[in-house]
């Protein structure tokens, strides 16, 4: 265990102005405060603490992060508390250290959502200060160099979430030294036999090629030295783990793998990178599709470096990264490369396009999901392969591998993503779920009102672009059910003889449990709030005797809110429309002439979010006398009025609605229809039943059949007609049939 006066002797190395009695008072308030406590190895448990803090000062950190280090699990796994550490220490140490903090009590969460929850936390602690997270991937670093004295089902666990989140966020932080190293623990430790096998061929490679290396070495470095270039060269051996890696992806033997090794060569200079690359190329062949330029075209994670592959000295494959000092060092320790010392003090410079990134990253994903849902789409954000697109006026937007249009668009903007209709790429047409590749031009054609379909949340690669389209769908949803609400709630009113207003409703919002005339409108239209207990809510005298002498129909009595005959159509943004045409309505609500009441709701809905659907068995067409009934958390569903089902709602008077159709003349919408027929079991005789759908232009959706005796077979045929009367032609005709012994229309 590293002792006091050490972890002070690693600290003035690098900075000799260190606050030596800071870091003594953290090293003994830490001793002290986790005494007698053990690791899972049997170690004392402050030689961990001690250990991060060691991995800190490598990367020469100020003092604050070494003493947040060394006190980070002192108040989640000892007696001390916040506001000890922030009297004993600074408030800035003790920001650092609950940032450092699990929670400890969540209530009626899943162990998920826990996890979500915690690394919720996490980042937004992170966000407000990028030491945080530099301590937190010091501290998944040691307990991984220490995971083997874990269960195996523990070691497992940690291993998989390290590769899923800390892994990828140490790589978006620039820090590929620290991300390498996780991933080969977690591999050991997710598959030992796996690493075994790779590490032994690694090893037994590196004995055959130590003087391949090294004279490749040599030549690279007199080649550059010939033309001027003061170079270092230095040649490195893959891991374990992105050997796997590419093995796996790429679907090849380890034998197959020709850039095993890599070479980096390292100038003074930017300009002096591009010298070096043109003494590269003019002396070995390029190999084609090898070369990508990050100096030009810096990744998110600020890492700059020119890649480039060439059949170099003795016709080996030499895979090369060509790079400044000060790149090389960006390159290895990412975000922590940036502490700058002002005036003997260090500082962590927040300019950084790594930092910045996961800022906006985290201000994105903290916007109402869940903790499950804020966990998924952090590890959508961390994928490390990327594509690099541009807008037409040549704005960069850099995407996961795999992206689309619709990935592109929620990148630009929020609402460039919710209003997209189409996509040109590289000045041509393409469908929105065309991936897209490094240096597509993508332009983006837009709708206003348009909403995004919920599928696309499950087509997109990006939580952005994930997390939006579910704020979208989830807002359009509520938006239709608070419209219905409101239709529903006008009407009642006006029965009840009752003035309705905002004003009203607002009064009685304690008395119904609700925030806003919003919520109740939703809940009213989602039917987890009946119509006449809002009522009743703004007028507390108010009694329905119409409800309670509804609930009884006598025999042989309409049902109640039954509706009259009409047409149905879906417009063609997929609107569900449902009203009357005809004659207007009574002063006093009641219909006309035995005409339908004008004052029945127009209902709509989208085809994606259903507030509106049919009957599931039989549906309705255009022409069909129909009811709504309205079903909590899912909209209304339409019944003709001759549908049995209906009998199961006689009792439930809150649940019908008076419903009227809207047919547009010109709409060429189909709706669905069930026709039961009896057919002769002869060879051809379904083929002239269909044969007869096809003629009066008809659409078959279903069929099923069943052999009833040796004679007959039953048909239930689902179809989508025009309307009732070109279902009656249908069934005419079917019924002329030699073949059909007998056709009815099935009603739910």
């Amino acid at each position: 265990m590293m002792r006091q006066y050490e972890l002070v002797e690693r600290v003035k190395a690098y900075n000799p102005g260190a606050d030596e009695g800071l870091l003594n008072r953290a090293y003994v308030y830490a001793m002290r405060a986790h005494g007698t406590q053990k690791r899972a190895s049997g170690d004392p448990f402050f030689a961990h603490p001690l250990e991060v803090a060691a991995i800190l000062t490598d990367l020469r950190l100020d003092d604050a992060t070494i003493v947040a280090a060394v006190l980070h699990d002192t108040v989640e796994d000892t007696a001390a508390t916040l506001d000890e550490i922030n009297r004993v220490f600074t408030p800035e140490i003790g920001k650092l250290v609950d940032g450092l903090t699990k929670i400890k009590r969540l209530d009626l969460v899943s162990k998920r959502a826990a996890q979500g929850e915690n690394f919720r936390k996490l980042l937004l602690a992170i966000a407000a200060d990028v030491r945080v997270l530099l301590v937190k991937l010091a501290d998944r670093l040691h307990n991984m160099r220490t995971l083997q004295h874990m269960p195996a089902e523990k070691r497992a666990r940690i291993a998989q979430e390290t590769l899923d989140i800390y892994a990828p966020l140490a790589s978006r932080m620039g820090m590929q030294e620290l991300r390498e190293e996780l991933e080969d623990l977690s591999f050991v430790n997710l598959k030992p036999d796996v690493y075994a096998t790779i590490a032994k061929r690694l090893s037994d490679l590196s004995a055959k090629s130590e003087r391949l290396v090294e004279s490749i070495e040599r030549d690279l470095a007199a080649k550059l030295a010939n033309a001027g270039i003061a170079a270092t060269v230095k040649g490195r051996q893959k891991r374990p783990y992105s050997i796997w890696s590419k093995m796996e992806r790429k679907s090849v033997a380890f034998e197959q793998l020709s850039d095993i090794f890599g070479f980096r060569v390292i100038v003074d200079e930017v300009d002096t990178c591009y010298r070096a690359l043109g003494v590269v190329h003019t002396t070995w062949p390029m190999v084609p599709g090898r070369y990508k330029d990050y100096i030009s075209t810096p990744k998110q994670n600020d890492y700059r470096s020119i890649h480039t592959t060439v059949i170099g000295p003795k016709s080996q494959r030499v895979e090369l990264q060509i790079r400044t000092t000060e790149m090389d060092e960006i390159g290895e320790y990412g975000i922590a490369a940036h502490a700058l010392y002002k005036d003997g003090a260090p500082h962590l410079a927040t300019e950084s396009g790594a930092y910045q990134w996961l800022r906006r990253t985290i201000e994105l994903l903290a916007e109402g999901d869940s903790p499950e849902e804020f966990l998924e789409h952090t590890k959508l954000e961390l994928f490390q392969d990327q594509v690099f697109c541009f807008t037409p006026k040549g704005r960069l937007i850099a995407l996961p591998r795999g992206a689309t249009p619709i990935d592109f668009a929620y990148a630009v903007h929020t609402d460039v993503g919710n209003t997209a209709v189409g996509a040109k790429i590289n000045g041509r047409i393409a469908p929105l779920l065309t991936e897209l590749q490094n240096g597509d031009e993508v332009e983006i054609a837009r709708a206003d009102g348009q909403i995004p379909p919920a599928a696309w949340e499950s087509l997109v690669v990006t939580g952005k672009a994930r997390a939006a389209i579910r704020r979208a769908t989830r807002s359009a949803v509520r938006r239709q059910y608070a419209g219905l609400g409101r239709q529903i709630l006008d009407r009642a009113f006006e029965r009840a003889g009752k003035n309705f207003s905002d004003e009203k409703l607002r009064g009685a919002l304690p008395r119904l449990a609700r925030q806003s005339t919003e919520d109740v409108f939703a809940a009213v239209g989602r039917g987890e709030m009946f119509s006449g207990d809002v009522v009743k809510a703004v007028y507390p005298d108010y009694k329905d005797e119409r409800r309670a002498a509804a609930s009884q129909p006598a025999p042989g009595q309409p049902r109640p809110h039954v509706n009259g005959a009409g047409r149905l159509s879906l417009d063609k943004d997929q609107t569900v429309r449902l009203t009357w045409p005809g004659k207007a309505a009574a002063k006093d609500g009641a219909a006309k002439d035995g005409a339908p009441d004008e004052g029945a709701i127009p209902i709509r809905g989208l085809d994606r979010d259903l507030l509106v659907r049919f009957a599931p068995d039989g549906g309705a067409v255009p022409g069909d006398r129909i009811v709504g009934i309205l079903t909590p958390g899912e909209g209304v569903t339409i019944y003709p009025i001759q549908s049995p089902a209906l009998a199961a709602f006689d009792n439930e008077p809150d649940r019908w609605l008076d419903v009227r159709w809207d047919v547009d003349g010109a709409s060429n919408q189909r709706f669905p229809a069930r026709l039961a027929l009896q057919s002769i079991n002869e060879p051809g005789s379904f083929a002239q039943i269909a044969q007869v759908i096809a003629d009066h232009d008809g659409n078959i959706d279903n069929i099923s059949m069943k052999r009833r005796t040796q004679d007959f077979t039953d048909v239930t045929i689902d179809l989508a007609v025009w309307d009732l009367k070109h279902l009656n032609a249908i069934v005419s005709e079917l019924r002329a049939k030699r073949v059909v012994s007998r056709v009815d229309r099935v009603n739910g």
